[in-house]
């Protein structure tokens, strides 16, 4: 079976490819307009793909003995450098960008996949896997933003759902722990993802699990938009109309629960 790490740096090429196929093709008056992320636009959304593909490269690189790690302010100037583009060269930027760090990520040995830790925002460097998926954890959702801000129905890819979401119950656990509001939720529920192993748990913390905990609720809905709606991006507007929700916590609480970023 192919490993999780292998799963994940394929799941980032076929994120960047659909981008690359995209992004050449739209217009200064779509690059301009707004993206599903309400406060930016879809060519700042792709700017913020673009420069964080460029610090997570320099990080990756200082964390393989290529390069030095990156000074204090490094980020600050990827910032600014990206933040004075034009929407067009921020667009054109963004992909350039991205297909470095995918291609610096496909090119690790899968015999090294096990053994290389990187360093993070993270206290410890984490494992191979877990740096990837934090990439694929924005790069999935952003991309998203652009899409939909095109398109109100698009979706996540099945293939990026499913691995993101064996990360959020395995290693990436404490990432919804970060974007979780538990308070919101009048009772504790574990709410159970139909047709598939994981539950959604909300007591004084959130977390997904593939525990067989007893249900209080159903989540009747695809994979990928439970992954939306873990990120805050399942507001109406982008919900399937044969999706529910039934038990002790409703569609609108878990949207309060989950306010995305």
């Amino acid at each position: 079976m192919t490993s999780l790490a292998s799963r994940t740096v394929a799941a980032l090429r076929s994120e960047h490819d659909s981008l690359a196929a995209l992004v050449p093709a739209l217009s200064a008056e779509q690059l301009t307009g707004t993206s599903a992320a309400s406060a930016w636009t879809v060519a700042d959304v792709l700017s913020h793909l673009g420069s964080g593909a460029e610090i997570t490269l320099a990080g990756f690189r200082a964390a393989t003995g290529e390069s030095a790690a990156p000074g204090p302010d490094f980020n600050q100037g990827v910032w600014d450098h990206w933040n004075a583009l034009s929407p067009q060269d921020q667009a054109t930027g963004s992909i350039e960008s991205d297909e470095a760090l995918v291609t610096a990520l496909s090119a690790v040995p899968d015999a090294r996949h096990d053994e290389l830790r990187v360093k993070t925002f993270l206290p410890e460097p984490v494992p191979f896997a877990s740096f990837a998926a934090l990439r694929l954890s924005e790069t999935a959702h952003h991309g998203w933003d652009v899409r939909a801000g095109l398109d109100p129905s698009a979706t996540l890819p099945d293939e990026s759902a499913a691995v993101l979401a064996e990360h959020l119950s395995g290693g990436l656990a404490f990432l919804l722990g970060f974007i979780g509001k538990p308070k919101e939720a009048a009772e504790p529920a574990v709410v159970e993802i139909t047709g598939t192993p994981y539950r959604i748990t909300i007591d004084d913390s959130t977390r997904l699990t593939t525990e067989p905990l007893p249900a209080t609720a159903t989540y009747s809905g695809s994979l990928e938009s439970a992954l939306r709606l873990l990120y805050g991006r399942l507001a109406p507007e982008h919900t399937p109309d044969d999706l529910t929700v039934t038990g002790n916590i409703t569609l609108d609480t878990l949207r309060a629960v989950f306010p995305g970023f």
